[in-house]
């Protein structure tokens, strides 16, 4: 059963229809995800790089479940503005300041959905001689049912929905 969702209306008369991922089964994903990444990189300067404003929520709480050093720093990218659908059209509005020459970069994603973001930063980061490049999403939006518009857990609809400790689908 949702929360409270009257509460939870937004601009334009947004609401959320039912939770997809409750809080518990995040945490339990973002646990495991945090062991296999300290298992992955057990050498080496490791830079998570999180793609903002998406990843913020998730990128926090997997960091704090790697059990090695490492180094945070943040990319921002648009693509959506106030639509459910990416307009395909990738903008880059902030580049990492950190020196990724040599070191192992873990690109974190709230969603990959088209791939287009994903794909032009892919190019733009292996550009720097990264020792390794991998990814990180916390969802894939191919693999969500019926291809609905998620929200919750960092995702936003129009800035909206972030705070969320769930991910859920709109109406």
């Amino acid at each position: 059963m949702l929360p409270n969702t009257a509460s939870l209306k937004q601009t334009g008369g947004r609401e959320l229809k039912r939770i997809v991922f409750d809080e518990e089964t995040i945490a339990r994903r973002v646990r495991e995800l945090g062991q296999e990444i300290t298992a992955v990189y057990p050498d080496g300067e490791l830079l998570v790089l999180g793609l903002l404003k998406g990843s913020f929520i998730f990128l926090s709480d997997l960091v704090r479940r790697i059990e090695r050093p490492l180094q945070v720093d943040f990319l921002v990218a648009a693509s959506y503005g106030a639509d459910t659908i990416s307009s395909g059209n990738v903008r880059l509005l902030y580049d990492p300041e950190t020196e990724l020459r040599g070191k192992h970069i873990l690109l974190v994603e709230d969603i990959v959905d088209t791939g287009k973001t994903i794909n032009r930063l892919v190019a733009l980061l292996r550009e720097r001689a990264p020792r390794s490049l991998e990814i990180c999403a916390l969802l894939h939006k191919h693999l969500a049912e019926h291809r609905v518009f998620l929200v919750g857990y960092g995702l936003d609809h129009a800035e909206n929905f972030r705070h969320l400790p769930y991910v859920a689908s709109l109406t």
